[in-house]
């Protein structure tokens, strides 16, 4: 039996370079025969480590088990910048190697150095990491009295993130940008994000923003579900707030959990979903292109552009997608295999809720009630209209809701899903 490699040394290193390493980093880096990393943390090494350097191919994750299989036996290290765990290669590495395999050395990281030099609270504190992910990130985090620090992306990432405040009126925002933190070069330059005076500086800083919105500007719409319609850019296929905020109830996202949206309309469950939990992942299925790039954009304007958008019809569109932990069908549930197809896709303990105001779709819901429990409820919302010079109730259209989870112990794949039983002809002018 061969004996097992030997384990991965991963060492965070801070601007500060090879003097802010500690004994064992240095050690480690010494007698490395492998050093794997930027070329940035390639160059702060001295001679005394003779190991090959290597830097990381681009792209970097498909390449890595073959990168580290081609020098399998060797003793090798992995310079990343300060934590390799926060946002660092130090989760890719642990993913795809095994975390067994790992000796992690971490430096203290960009953000543990910016709250030691603006004296905040790190548990207080909010990241918002803009390396690789869309400005509209920062959306989803910005409100009144909040301090962010965002991990920037480059020279140009502060006057970016001063223009998003200023288009959200956070104008009044003061920001901080703290460049080569560690280092004997290290500064910091201010101002707020609707008058930022400063160029481009140094790529490698960190962003401080204490948010403060502008006089008379809208409250940022709420994390609970159930947002405003205003919130949303729609032509009518829209889950209306308060059943939305039901639909979202029976749900019930978790953090780390994928839904599936079929017949996303305006994408508002998914956002919202996601708007849960920062780790909330959805994908949203929509046959109409305008309506699917619509999508896309409610999911930036309100935080989650990490939004899946899939233009296509189910049940065909579903083929390939990751395995749900929710499925909301909004729209298309009259459609052949359809419903077949989300309870299936759905594992033991996976939740679906279908919402529907066709009486066709409704008798099919009920079809599936009888064969699968769960629950099945009628909502109905009234609001207060003028009725001349008096003031009336005037009644949405009710609403059908059928939810349930798949039984842990299942009849078989998909349980009884198969049984085409009591399915009926397609309803036109569905909606969600």
């Amino acid at each position: 039996m061969s004996p097992p490699p030997p384990p991965v040394t991963v060492i965070g290193i801070g601007a500060d370079g090879w003097e802010g390493l500690g004994p064992a980093a240095r050690e480690a880096l010494r007698t490395a025969e492998v050093v794997i990393g930027g070329r940035r943390h390639l160059g702060l090494l001295p001679r005394e480590c003779p190991g090959e350097r290597v830097a990381w191919p681009s792209p970097l994750r498909p390449a890595v088990p073959g990168l580290f299989a081609a020098h399998t036996g060797r003793r090798i290290s992995v310079l990343a910048s300060g934590d390799p765990m926060f946002y660092g290669i130090g989760r890719t590495l642990a993913e795809l190697l095994g975390a067994e395999r790992l000796r992690v050395l971490p430096h203290p990281s960009s953000v543990s150095l910016a709250c030691a030099r603006l004296g905040w609270a790190l548990e207080e504190t909010e990241v918002v990491s803009l390396v690789g992910r869309p400005l509209a990130t920062l959306n989803r985090e910005l409100y009144a009295g909040r301090r962010l620090l965002v991990l920037s992306a480059g020279a140009d990432t502060p006057a970016e993130v001063a223009g998003a405040l200023g288009e959200r009126g956070f104008g009044p925002s003061r920001m901080r940008v703290l460049e080569q933190l560690g280092s004997a070069e290290e500064r910091c330059v201010e101002g707020t994000a609707e008058a930022w005076p400063h160029p481009p500086g140094d790529p490698l800083n960190v962003i401080a923003v204490d948010c403060a919105p502008a006089d008379g500007a809208a409250r940022p719409p709420a994390l609970t579900p159930g947002l405003p319609d205003a919130a949303y850019d729609h032509d009518g296929q829209l889950t209306k707030r308060h059943v939305r905020a039901a639909t979202l109830a029976a749900l019930a996202p978790a953090p780390g959990e994928l839904l599936w949206d079929v017949g996303g309309g305006s994408g508002s469950i998914a956002v919202e979903w996601m708007r849960a939990h920062r780790t909330c992942r959805a994908v949203s299925v929509e046959r109409d292109a305008v309506r699917a790039e619509r999508i896309g954009r409610n999911a930036a304007a309100l935080g989650v552009p990490g939004l899946t958008v899939v233009t296509g019809a189910a049940p065909d569109a579903l083929a390939g997608l990751p395995a749900p932990d929710a499925v909301f069908v909004g729209g298309g549930l009259t459609a052949p295999g359809a419903l077949e197809a989300c309870w299936a896709a759905l594992p033991p303990g996976g939740r679906i809720v279908a919402n529907t105001v066709t009486l066709e779709s409704e008798a099919l819901l009920a079809d599936w009630y009888r064969r699968h429990g769960g629950d099945l409820v009628r909502l109905a919302v009234s609001h207060a209209t003028p009725v001349g010079a008096f003031t009336g109730w005037r009644q949405a259209m009710p609403v059908t809701q059928w939810s349930a989870t798949k039984p842990l112990a299942s009849r078989g794949p998909g349980g009884d899903a198969a049984d085409p039983g009591g399915s009926v002809e397609a309803a036109q002018g569905e909606t969600r």
